[in-house]
């Protein structure tokens, strides 16, 4: 039987991160970096007067609360309605309250601003995975389960007109912006493992998770490892990939001791060359687009050059064997070059990532 799976990191299916849709580089990278230094302040047990003054100058540069101008507003602090609160005063008057002399002392939390995609964007995302026409598609950065099923039915069967896929799944993961990674298929999912609370030296190990699927191929066991490295933005995060990849390799091949067939897959923010990949690599993990029959450009991301291969589909060694045609669906990104009809720039691209989809004769 011929088999497709592919990978697809969507950047969200309905709603996304006001941050994202930043052109500038610098000044996107500023608001993520100062959500992160913000959300870790926030955890601390006890705020210094230092820990009060960042909070504020973050806030007041950032915050939904302070600028009232929606085209600047980035981050929001949620609180709850009470005593047990963070904040006080408005505008560009607020104060850390006395009362919150760290993080036991009040309820809530930073998140970035999220608003509605476009419909243009909505659909160009659905195209993409009717066009890789996949059994078993893994889905990157989804806002959650629920969102995945509207998804299917809605837009992806209700717009577009295509069938529908009768299982879907998605373990929220450890990222506070909602981009999870979740999975489409056309055989049953049998069986899954979560690996959000895996950590090495105290420290979380996945910034998403690595859910381990289990579908059924006409009664055959296949595992797919899913994944979302850690983000280069901002130029870190190697040492949070490293520990990813060194992990991953560790479950791959824990999953290759159930089944001979296991596929990792998934944005791992990483080129081949790579210490993340060199532990996966080293497994005997096949790149599907190291195959013989792939034709194109190297990368999968942006203007798809050798530096913007991130995105995976890795086959164990018998899998590998199976697979007789690799492709990249590129036509869903704005910078690379032929498109969509309807993409004509990035608010209504479907995603800056092409979809990787393989072919195997199982």
């Amino acid at each position: 039987m011929s088999i497709r799976i592919a990978t697809f990191n969507a950047e969200n299916l309905f709603r996304r991160p006001v941050v994202f849709g930043i052109e500038n580089d610098d000044v996107r990278n500023t608001v993520l970096n100062e959500f992160r230094e913000l959300v870790g302040i926030l955890d601390h047990k006890t705020y210094t007067s230092d820990d009060k003054d960042r909070i504020i100058e973050i806030l007041l540069a950032h915050s939904v609360d302070v600028s009232q101008d929606v085209s600047t507003q980035t981050i929001l602090v949620n609180e709850t309605r009470g005593h047990a609160r963070l904040l006080k005063g408005e505008g560009k008057n607020i104060q850390v309250r006395d009362e919150a002399t760290g993080r036991p002392a009040w309820v809530g939390w930073a998140e970035l601003k999220t608003d509605d995609l476009g419909l243009p964007a909505v659909k160009n995302t659905a195209r993409v995975i009717a066009a890789v026409k996949a059994d078993v598609l893994l889905m990157v950065e989804i806002e959650d389960r629920l969102t995945l099923d509207r998804f299917n039915t809605q837009v992806l069967h209700g717009q577009i007109g295509e069938e529908a896929y009768p299982f879907n799944m998605l373990i929220d993961g450890n990222d506070e912006r909602g981009i999870d990674v979740g999975l489409f298929s056309r055989h049953p999912i049998t069986s899954i493992r979560s690996h959000i609370f895996d950590k090495k030296n105290s420290r979380l190990v996945f910034s998403r998770d690595c859910p381990e699927f289990e579908i059924d191929i006409d009664g055959e066991p296949l595992w797919l490892l899913g994944n979302h490295f850690k983000s280069k933005r901002g130029g870190g995060g190697a040492d949070k990939r490293k520990l990813q990849g060194e992990r991953v390799a560790e479950i791959y091949q824990a999953a290759l001791e159930r089944s001979a067939h296991v596929v990792v897959a998934g944005d791992l923010n990483d080129t081949p060359d790579s210490v993340p990949l060199s532990f996966l690599l080293a497994t005997g993990l096949q790149d599907a687009m190291t195959h013989s029959s792939y034709e194109g450009p190297p990368g999968t991301h942006g203007k798809c050059t050798a530096e913007e291969k991130i995105d995976y589909l890795m086959f164990s060694p018998e899998l590998f064997a199976k697979v007789t045609e690799v492709e990249v669906e590129r036509r869903g990104i704005f910078d690379f070059g032929s498109t969509f009809p309807d993409v004509h720039g990035p608010a209504d691209q479907a995603s800056d990532h092409g979809a990787v989809v393989a072919e195997l004769d199982l």
